[in-house]
């Protein structure tokens, strides 16, 4: 769940980078209780004032900084995603970048510094901090690209010395973008001969995405790295989400870097992460493109204070006790669990990790909303729009044809006592749902709409142009989307004069959502447009 800004929006992969509160909230005294891992870690700070004076918590709802310019904050029982700002930092690291603020150092003195502690830490032989995992896979590509030859650098991303990288087809994804960006020619692949077929002077790095999935493949990380091996043609296994075991696994299995977040699992700076290497000459690359330096990588900048408070992260990582936290999260899990399942036809699921990506148990909770009245999506925009602001995963069912309906709960960052303001609002909601009507579908014979259309879309800012090539049998539709660059199958439904047509557009690593609601007039249509993440547009079509 990296950025996961995609799979908060899509809820794609919830075992990897797929993984809000009452008012008067737990400050850190109030949350310091012995049975939580977290609090411990919360009283500890509270035991040494002198060393951590970072601001207590001032509530959720009640008056606080943000709340101060119109911005709720959240309740999270989703995962550190990063469209709701990723994981809760440690009291250590907040103090760390309070501490670090304070001075002046310099940059080619620092980073050297804490590369060598992080990567004796993690059991590297080098490491760099980032400005994310994402930053990371990008310097990582231009070191390997570029190396350290100024001219080479400076020419990016125009002229490359090699303009190729490998990535399996089973690991493309929205983040390598990260990759992409730097401008070199990606090559797919899916079996161990293409690998060694494509694997000439041009290629540059082979990227490759950590999933149980990948492991089950025909190209496991292993295999990867042995047939690089044999070229010397360096690896980045892209480990965002997960655990840092020591020894690191894909280290061992071969591997020239291993990325993770900062803000994930090690509750380090948001803004932050932090990339392993088995060779020290490109991680010195790394840092040679990236900020302060005049390179390709200058936008990546990262400060005195996330560079800190990451080496701070990873300190506490290795003190910090795992399986207590494990056994609290199902703790929470089983409060919110036990409060709502003597509700009618209410039935709950424990979904165990798949892998060391946001590495803690779930809970679904399931039910029919044709006996409790509500669906799973509206409950979820109940609870976010509530107070406290609540966020939850995964959330499904719809009036009037889809009334199974579930949500699933997050314990990954939640703080103590939040499982019973969970609790609380969940059952409120699905013991007391008030009314919602089912939508008004539109009465009368389909439109006919079969055939050839010209789409015009209007976004904030520019304007594209597709075609739509449509089939119709009574009121179901379908057909293609000829877009700009890329296609998509369509479908969908005219109810009288009213249309919907939904598609999935794959493009390089990743996918558009297009779902397109309008009117029906004679030879035009028009309406709005959600694609999902990336917001809604206007559009008319003009039938050919």
């Amino acid at each position: 769940m990296k950025g996961e800004s995609m799979s908060f929006l899509r809820n794609a992969r919830p075992s990897r980078r797929d993984v809000l509160k009452q008012s008067g909230m737990l400050t850190a005294i109030s949350a310091a209780t012995a049975v939580s891992p977290l609090a411990a870690v919360a009283a500890t700070a509270i035991a040494e004032p002198e060393k951590h004076t970072a601001t207590a918590l001032e509530g959720l709802d009640s008056d606080n900084l943000f709340t101060r310019i119109g911005v709720r904050p959240i309740l999270n029982a989703r995962g550190t995603f990063t469209i709701i700002t990723g994981s809760r930092s440690l009291p250590q690291v907040k103090q760390a970048m309070m501490d670090a603020s304070h001075y002046f150092v310099h940059l080619d003195e620092l980073m050297p510094a804490v590369g060598a502690e992080i990567a004796e830490l993690m059991g590297a032989e080098a490491a760099v901090v980032t400005t994310g995992c994402e930053a990371g896979i990008a310097l990582a590509t231009v070191a390997c690209i570029a190396g350290t030859d100024p001219e080479k650098c400076q020419a990016l991303p125009y002229v490359k010395g090699k303009s190729q990288v490998i990535i399996p087809k089973h690991s493309r994804n929205p983040y390598d973008f990260g990759v992409r960006m730097c401008g070199p020619e990606i090559v797919e692949v899916d079996s161990p001969e293409a690998v060694r077929a494509k694997l000439t002077d041009k290629v540059a790095m082979i990227y490759v995405y950590s999933d149980p999935s990948t492991e089950s493949s025909s190209l496991p990380i292993g295999t990867i790295c042995s047939i690089a091996k044999e070229k010397d043609v360096p690896v980045f296994v892209d480990a965002a989400a997960e655990e840092p075991l020591v020894p690191n696994i894909h280290l061992a299995k071969g591997a020239t870097f291993v990325g993770y977040s900062g803000g994930k699992c090690m509750r380090g700076p948001q803004a932050a992460g932090v990339i392993l290497g088995a060779r020290k000459d490109l991680i010195q690359a790394m840092w040679f493109n990236a900020a302060p330096h005049h390179n390709w990588g200058r936008a990546f900048k990262v400060g005195k204070e996330e560079i800190m408070g990451l080496l701070a992260a990873v300190r506490q990582w290795y003190k910090r006790d795992h399986a207590a936290e494990q056994r609290e999260w199902r703790s929470w899990l089983q409060n919110i669990e036990s409060r709502v399942k003597g509700l009618p036809s209410v039935t709950t699921e424990y979904l165990e990790p798949a892998d060391l990506s946001n590495r803690s148990p779930q809970l679904r909770i399931q039910w029919d909303a044709k006996q409790l009245k509500i669906t799973g999506t509206e409950l979820s925009q109940r609870l976010d729009k509530g107070t406290p602001r609540i966020l939850v995963a995964s959330a499904s069912g719809k009036r009037p044809d889809a009334m199974a309906s579930s949500i699933i709960i997050m314990p990954y960052m939640m703080g103590p006592g939040e499982d019973r303001i969970v609790a609380d609002a969940i059952y409120e909601g699905l013991s007391h749902p008030g009314h919602y009507e089912d939508p008004v579908v539109p009465q009368g014979e389909p439109a006919q709409i079969a055939g050839d259309w010209g789409v015009e879309l209007q976004y904030i800012r520019g304007v594209g142009e597709q075609k739509f090539k449509l089939k119709q049998d009574g009121g179901a539709v379908s057909g293609s989307q000829v877009g700009e660059l890329y296609e998509a199958s369509l479908k969908g439904h005219v109810h009288a004069d009213h249309i919907e047509l939904t598609s999935s557009m794959e493009v390089s690593g990743n996918s558009i959502p297009w779902v397109f609601r309008g009117t029906i007039s004679d030879n035009t249509m028009s309406g709005t447009v959600h694609m999902g993440e990336y917001g809604d547009a206007t559009w008319k079509a003009i039938k050919a």
